[in-house]
């Protein structure tokens, strides 16, 4: 297995992968629906799959995923191959093998700027995902928003999973306080008062998936957001925005420090582990990684629902996602690859260790393992409560259906960079709702032209 190749990505910034994106999303039609039913004869024709995706946060995933595809491979008489790339890399990965028309035949997705701004380079997977929900039930709300093109009403991509993005805490801290951090005004209260203790909260203000993850969290807990139910009009000019980013301010002032500027999306994890960090807004890769390096810590370190906002108790989840290039010249061979994936799909979420949220509703039924009674944690049933997070979790464009604008938006950091830009009084917080507001308009405004 090849890990870390990346002869497309090297030097290419996401500025210069949106301006590319933008250039190659139009140049083909989509591609036909995948047919006949997969034979045996196209296993003996194709001889080799390729596959690429991100590094994933919990190592022990990405060993079982190059096991199972190397050990599907040989069973089959395919040359299957697989490459593990930095997640920030993806969309200029992708970018440039669209725009040569040939790379890897399953392209896996972390985050925004995925299968709705390529998709027309795409196979459509509509009847694929017909079939995957007649063996394991329907897909999700999130998993819809991930792969579903509202516009041409088909899929783009298999919906793989989404990663949550619950609250972390020191119970032994926050227990000193006679707090839980359970809203975002007690993250405030109970931040501003540790950070006192010298335990200061960290949510990243810097250019990764986590910002833009928590940032847009926020939005929808005040009722705020980029744009509408209809997806076509920009609504983030707001008082309750304006409301979010004064929150933020106060929030970086009384229970952050600088540092939180320039973290990149394991530096909230490494934060945490320091023993220093009282509360961080991050999947549960952080508190697996501590667990193996500080068992004593992890042992205080407890999750909690997303905070709750004024309004409601809303998370943005990462989509996670594969595509099939229309390029590629092995089609049927990737789409029984995805069959066999789903067929072992218990096999993946275990190895995940709880990380990975299935999208179909009975790819791993409830009560589902490690969330019921995960033996590493103390107590066992610790994580039990992420097995709601379909519930306080969706994806980019909420409250209306995803697709190019929202994942541009994202991919632009515009909404982290609002954050930032008053938390740090570079410009007042009415300045920088306006000046992302301007940002966010020019992007819907260039994808309503385009479409």
């Amino acid at each position: 297995m090849r890990k870390g190749g990346n002869a497309y990505g090297a030097g290419v910034s996401r500025r210069s992968f949106l301006r590319r994106g933008g250039a190659v999303a139009g140049g083909l039609s989509l591609a036909p629906v995948i047919g006949a039913p997969f034979v045996s004869t196209a296993l003996a024709d194709t001889k080799t799959l390729k596959i690429v995706q991100w590094s994933h946060f919990v190592p022990a995933y990405d060993k079982w995923l190059d096991g199972f595809i190397s050990d599907w491979g040989k069973k089959n008489g395919i040359n299957a191959t697989i490459d593990h790339i930095p997640h920030l890399e993806l969309p200029a990965r992708a970018a440039a093998e669209v725009a040569a028309g040939a790379g890897h035949d399953i392209f896996g997705f972390n985050g925004s700027g995925g299968p709705h701004l390529f998709s027309k380079h795409t196979v459509d997977m509509t009847k694929f995902i017909g079939e995957t929900e007649q063996k394991y039930g329907k897909v999700g709300a999130i998993g819809k928003q991930i792969a579903y093109d509202d516009k041409t009403k088909t899929w783009n991509a298999f919906p793989d999973y989404f990663i949550d993005f619950p609250g972390l805490y020191r119970k032994d801290l926050w227990g000193e306080i006679g707090m839980l951090p359970d809203t975002w005004e007690d993250v405030h209260k109970g931040g501003a008062k540790l950070k006192a203790k010298g335990h200061p909260i960290g949510i990243g203000l810097g250019h990764s998936v986590d910002p833009n993850n928590s940032y847009n969290s926020m939005l929808w807990s005040w009722g705020a957001s980029v744009s509408d139910e209809t997806g076509t009009k920009v609504t983030l000019n707001s008082k309750a925005t304006l409301e979010v980013v004064k929150f933020v301010k106060a929030l970086y002032t009384d229970c952050m420090t600088p540092e939180v500027l320039s973290w990149d999306d394991s530096s909230n994890n490494r934060f945490l582990a320091s023993g220093r960090g009282s509360w961080i807004h991050n999947p549960i890769s952080a508190y697996r990684t501590i667990q193996k390096s500080n068992p004593k810590l992890a042992d205080n370190i407890f999750v909690t629902k997303t905070p709750a906002g004024p309004v409601r108790r809303l998370a943005a989840g990462a989509p996670n996602s594969y595509v099939v290039w229309n390029f590629s010249k092995n089609q049927e061979t990737a789409f029984e690859f995805l069959r066999a994936y789903c067929a072992n799909y218990k096999d993946a979420f275990l190895a995940a260790t709880g990380y990975n949220h299935p999208l179909f509703e009975n790819l791993v039924p409830k009560p589902q393992p490690i969330f019921s009674n995960d033996p590493s944690s103390h107590p066992p049933d610790k994580l039990k409560v992420l097995e709601t997070a379909a519930e306080w979790c969706v994806v980019f464009g909420y409250p209306g259906p995803s697709g190019p604008a929202p994942d541009e938006v994202a991919d632009n950091f515009i909404i982290p960079d609002m954050m930032a830009k008053a938390a740090t009084g570079k410009m007042t917080p009415e300045e920088a709702v306006k000046w992302a507001t301007n940002e966010v308009e020019l992007i819907y405004k260039k994808w309503a032209n385009h479409a």
